[in-house]
């Protein structure tokens, strides 16, 4: 059974010294979504929402997300990321519309960058419901989760579809 890397001798939270790990390029690609109703769509691709074009602004939020996980997140590692990456793509139904969401982040460090992309993500998600919110509360934020990793001692991980 593996021990708990975040916690010292006492119990307590720490955080984890990664000064003997090798510096390898690290990736890591999240997925998360938000489902709205026909309005919200149809502002959202006219651009026509009054708090400005929000796929634009909800992308820009997922890049500074990822750039400031370690503000946000106690035990992570503040990180030279090298690059990131948002897309997007609809998913239309008879009355919903969803917004799958996937945000890329890569560094060359001694940490991996899952919590960056995972954050990217949520946030990308959350801005978009922000931006929409006067229209319809009843939004659906789904699931968050780590499509890929590369690089790193625990090695890669794909995701199975």
């Amino acid at each position: 059974m593996s021990e708990f890397t975040h916690i010292n001798e006492q119990g307590n939270a720490k955080m984890v010294d990664v000064s003997e790990k090798n510096i390898t390029k690290r990736t890591a690609t999240a997925h998360s979504s938000i489902t709205v109703n026909q309005a919200i769509y149809q502002q959202i691709v006219d651009n026509t929402n009054k708090k400005g074009n929000v796929l634009n602004t909800a992308q820009i939020a997922g890049i500074m997300a990822a750039k400031n996980t370690a503000d946000i997140i106690p035990m992570c590692h503040p990180l030279p990321l090298t690059g990131i990456d948002v897309s997007f793509n609809w998913k239309e139904n008879e009355t919903s519309f969803t917004l799958n969401i996937q945000a890329s982040v890569s560094t060359t460090g001694k940490t991996g960058v899952e919590m960056e992309a995972l954050t990217a993500a949520s946030a990308v998600a959350l801005t978009v419901y922000d931006m929409t919110k006067a229209l319809d509360k009843s939004m659906i934020i789904g699931e968050t989760y780590l499509l890929s990793k590369t690089g790193g001692k625990s090695g890669d991980f794909q995701r199975p579809n």
